[in-house]
């Protein structure tokens, strides 16, 4: 019975995010509560929903902060000066301008925002590559590899946070197992921006090159595709980026939980880039608007998983599809998961597939003592495959951005993105990210 209740409940939400009949929200936290009814344990309702919102807080205010930092950076343009050498450094040539692309597209995924990601690499490299007639879906379909694999991967960004939300896991130890794959798949992504620089090459004419280093020599492509000016590095650039780098040190080497660190270090870059306590105050209120709804929806999940934990849901739901796994493969758990998750995560809401099938998968895996964290990596593989799907909204600002339909860029990305996804499966396999082991 509690693993029919469990299903329906999962299959609901699913249901409703999908069919757009409620946001995730009210349906994360509506749709257990009426199943909990019907089950006759109303009474448990404040216990349940308190033991649930306590195992996802700190990773709400993780995501808080972590928000709230790269807004700042965003705002002090800190990756403007980047921008401007790689283009500098590129001398026209299309294989380094899209190496230059993925670099920089890696590098402002960190804020986690998609949106914001793909409006800064446009207005930044659109431009030089309508001049040399580089088909923009290039740009596109690295910008989506990068997101997919930075802000699906580190645990502010929106997938890797519902992962250890809904899984109740440490960040840290997340994060730091799964950092060596990660780079990995950066390096990977360099590798195929070449190959597509290399084949966008071939269509352009050396003369033309010559005209873009010309260009490039005499002080062109200062201004982004919006017409902004693109900064010049001051002090507090050099500061600001000294501070990032620190920051991720620290987490590399676990100093102190993320939480901690995103904390301490969103307070030393706000009093850096806004010294009036006036303007501090409406830098916070500016961001919060980004920050504000993913940590309710944070909460939300902790009632979700509060419910079906404390009822007893997830477990047997778990039993009953460990059932079906044929004898001796329970070691293939994880990377089957990652695999699977692939497809899944295309077609899917975020919001549907970690709050609904992550779950399950990952109390099916903690019968054979598989554990959580390794079920959270394997999750958010497919991120790369959701960022080119139709349920990834900042896909179609880029789209927007692009001046593309949505048929044409995946039947451009599509083979480039699947295979990217598969590599970083093997890149999580081969760094113990996730275990294989039959």
């Amino acid at each position: 019975m509690l693993a029919v209740l469990g299903f329906v409940s999962l299959a609901s939400f699913m249901l409703v995010v999908i069919k757009k009949w409620a946001t995730a929200l009210v349906a994360v936290v509506v749709i257990p509560i009426v199943v909990l009814l019907i089950s006759g344990r109303g009474a448990d309702l404040p216990e349940m929903v308190a033991a649930g919102i306590e195992t996802v807080s700190p990773t709400a205010i993780l995501l808080l902060f972590a928000v709230l930092y790269f807004g700042v950076m965003m705002d002090a343009r800190l990756f403007d000066p980047v921008s401007r050498a790689i283009i500098r450094l590129s001398g026209g040539d299309p294989v380094k301008i899209c190496v230059g692309t993925a670099v920089l597209a890696l590098l402002v995924a960190l804020d986690g925002d998609g949106t914001t990601s793909y409006m800064i690499i446009c207005s930044a490299f659109l431009p030089i590559y309508r001049q040399l007639g580089i088909n923009p879906l290039v740009i596109a379909t690295i910008s989506t590899m990068a997101l997919g694999t930075i802000s699906g991967t580190t645990p502010w960004g929106g997938a890797a946070t519902r992962a250890i939300s809904v899984l109740g896991i440490d960040a840290t130890d997340y994060f730091v197992h799964m950092l060596p794959a990660m780079l990995l798949m950066c390096a990977a992504i360099i590798g195929l921006a070449y190959l597509l620089g290399r084949n966008a090459r071939k269509n352009i004419t050396p003369e033309r090159i010559a005209e873009v280093r010309a260009d490039i020599g005499s002080g062109g492509h200062q201004r982004s595709e919006d017409g902004t000016v693109m900064t010049k590095a001051t002090w507090r650039t050099w500061a600001n980026a000294a501070a990032t780098v620190t920051l991720l040190v620290l987490l590399v080497f676990g100093v102190a939980d993320l939480l901690v660190l995103f904390m301490l270090g969103f307070i030393l870059v706000l009093v850096l880039n806004h010294p009036r306590p006036s303007d501090q105050g409406e830098v916070i209120r500016a961001h919060a608007a980004n920050a504000v709804p993913v940590v309710i929806l944070v909460l939300g999940a902790g009632v979700f998983t509060g419910i079906l934990t404390e009822t007893g849901m997830t477990t047997a739901m778990a039993n009953a599809l460990i059932s079906l796994i044929p004898d001796g493969a329970e070691g293939l758990l994880p990377a089957a998961a990652a695999v699977i998750g692939i497809p899944l995560s295309f077609f899917m809401a975020n919001d549907a597939y970690f709050f609904g099938i992550v779950p399950v998968l990952a109390e099916s895996a903690a019968q054979h003592s598989i554990p959580p964290e390794e079920m959270a990596r394997a999750a958010v593989i497919g991120q790369m495959a959701h960022s080119i799907g139709p349920a990834s909204a900042p896909l179609w600002v880029l789209l927007g951005l692009v001046r593309s339909s949505l048929g044409d860029f995946q039947r451009f990305a599509f083979l480039w993105v699947m295979t990217a996804s598969l590599l970083y499966v093997v890149f999580a396999v081969l760094t113990g990210a996730i275990s294989l082991s039959f």
